[in-house]
């Protein structure tokens, strides 16, 4: 179905009014001339208040995230793609093929019209990369001061093949803990950005999908336990999660993370561990000792696996702590983050 209006969005000089989430003309007139042009696909274009769709054989899987970044674009990325990226990744950490995508954008009276329509073809972009497409949505729209501007909300749906396992209460001890590259690149963008720091050699959003990755690391036949995303609390909140999931212990190795110069140089001129700083195309595997090498192998075939390491191993502990041989011989702990380290981040 195609409305006709009596003029055009002003997607230049315009900006969000309440009219526009208000359920009338103002409001079809931007679903149809942004969200419906920007995500165009078949489901989405039947314009009903929800998609139907066939599903192959397997388990379903669905995740949901907000998102609610600042600021809204950064260097690598945007709310727009973070969007995308971060609920396929969520689904695609238990090992399944995502589907489709349905978002919720809040938007405060007054944005700016051009500012939408950048994030939301970022993020169509992002969805067609990823081959996941956005099939239905929401909008709202309230008072100015109410939302800082746009929060968006994805929510994903995938299928795990036959045969697959994948969950955090599988590590065992004499595991290996791999990751797939270098950390705190998103979480240091986002900071860099926010306070106009320059550190001489520029850090990027590492915001990207992870599912083809996942999908090599699974053809490669190694047998893999647990996965999960990096994002708030980086490295370090996901292995304390992992090992009270599965009742053991981390012992990380510091001279094996892969951490870049300007992301480390970043976080000691900031007082940040970058064990603390989210990531948003990083992903942690927890596979048996003996398939570790076939998996590094799998992971560095890939474009998003290149600098994967090795940098720790799953051990008996009783606590359930997470700990570190550091690179002057000592050990220490590495513990959750206490207290919010880089607000509104993703």
């Amino acid at each position: 179905m195609t409305r006709h209006y009596t003029s055009r969005l002003d997607l230049e000089h315009g900006h969000v009014d309440l009219t526009h989430g208000g359920g009338g003309r103002a409001m079809a007139q931007l679903i149809d001339e942004l969200f419906v042009s920007a995500f165009a696909n078949p489901l989405l274009e039947q314009l009903n208040d929800q998609a139907s769709f066939a599903v192959d054989a397997g388990r379903m899987v669905m995740a949901t995230d907000s998102h609610v970044v600042t600021p809204l674009f950064f260097p690598g990325g945007d709310i727009g793609s973070l969007a995308v990226h971060g609920t396929v990744n969520d689904v695609a950490m238990s090992g399944a093929r995502p589907l489709y995508l349905a978002a919720t954008f809040i938007l405060e009276e007054g944005f700016p019209l051009a500012d939408l329509a950048r994030v939301v073809e970022s993020m169509a972009q992002a969805s067609r990369e990823a081959g996941v497409p956005v099939v239905t949505g929401d909008t709202k729209v309230v008072e100015r001061g109410k939302a800082d501007g746009l929060f968006i909300t994805t929510t994903g749906v995938g299928v795990v093949p036959e045969g697959v396992e994948i969950s955090g209460d599988r590590a065992r001890p004499g595991d290996a803990i791999l990751v797939n590259g270098s950390l705190g690149d998103h979480g240091v963008a986002i900071m860099s950005s926010r306070e106009n720091l320059d550190f001489g050699s520029p850090v990027v959003s590492d915001s990207a999908a992870l599912h083809g990755l996942v999908a090599t690391m699974l053809d490669s036949g190694a047998e893999l336990r647990c996965l999960r995303d990096p994002t708030r609390g980086g490295l370090a909140a996901t292995l304390n999660e992992l090992a009270q999931q599965s009742g053991v212990g981390m012992l990380l190795d510091e001279a094996a993370l892969p951490v870049r110069e300007a992301v480390r140089a970043c976080c000691e001129f900031l007082g940040l561990d970058p064990l603390h700083v989210a990531n948003e195309g990083k992903l942690v595997a927890i596979c048996p000792d003996a398939d570790a090498e076939r998996l590094l192998t799998a992971m560095r075939s890939h474009p998003l696996g290149r600098d994967a390491a090795r940098v720790g191993t799953v051990i008996e502990d009783d606590h359930h702590f997470v700990q570190m041989d550091t690179a002057f011989g000592g050990r220490r702990m590495v513990d959750w983050l206490s207290g919010e380290q880089l607000p509104r981040i993703c």
